[in-house]
């Protein structure tokens, strides 16, 4: 059974470059965002990791955390900071976890619990291992993005997705598509007219299904 939104997400402990991390203790009561990749000193994923970098005061604007997954280790990791510090202008300052056992690979059901790394091996023998979880407070899963080796990760879309999280976490109320922050948002099917109307005032009705209010949170 692969995890699914609104799962627990697995807590693991494990060395970082910010030492050794619990995951649950890590995130806090605030939300936090993981993503991996296949290994160190890789093209795509320097790119990745420097976008990152330029990121944190973003995520930290919204009381996010960030955590590198890589099944290399803290030494190469340490190494490989230096090289996507000189790409950004920024250090990377978020722990990136080492996983060379691929112990959270297997738990995050980003590999098969027969996964090995093999001697010689290239990021092709981990290549699945190229995805994003977003975690609520709960520590449930919210939303995953799982992208190819050839195809660079558009943070700019993590982070708006993280904004669409936040603004319908726990609230009775959707994003359409494209949303960003300020726009209306779609009131939820679970609430009539009148309610809708109570809580939110003016409706923008375009279907019985389908209506949208004011952003309360611009």
């Amino acid at each position: 059974m692969g995890l699914r939104i609104n799962d627990i997400a697995p807590d693991f402990t494990a060395d970082s470059t910010a030492g050794k991390l619990s995951l649950h203790e890590w995130i806090g009561d605030g939300y936090a965002i993981l993503f991996s990749h296949p290994r160190d000193f890789t093209p795509v994923c320097t790119t990745e990791f420097g976008a990152v970098a330029r990121l944190v005061p973003e995520f930290r604007k919204r009381n996010t955390k960030v955590m590198g997954v890589s099944v290399d280790s803290v030494e190469e990791h340490n190494r490989w900071k230096r090289d996507i510090a000189a790409f950004a202008g920024s250090d990377a300052d978020f722990p990136i976890i080492d996983d060379t056992s691929l112990k959270v690979a297997k738990l995050f059901d980003m590999l098969p619990a027969d996964a090995y790394l093999p001697d010689g091996r290239t990021a092709a023998d981990s290549a699945t291992v190229r995805t994003v979880f977003i975690i609520g407070p709960d520590k449930k899963v919210r939303l995953t993005m799982t992208y190819p080796m050839s195809v660079g990760r558009n943070f700019a879309e993590i982070v708006r997705a993280l904004d669409a999280v936040q603004r319908t976490d726990g609230k009775p109320v959707a994003t359409p598509a494209d949303w960003t922050p300020g726009q209306d948002v779609i009131v939820a099917l679970s609430l009539t007219d009148d309610a809708a109307k109570d809580k939110f005032g003016e409706l923008d009705i375009r279907f019985p299904y389908l209506r949208f209010t004011k952003d309360a949170e611009a």
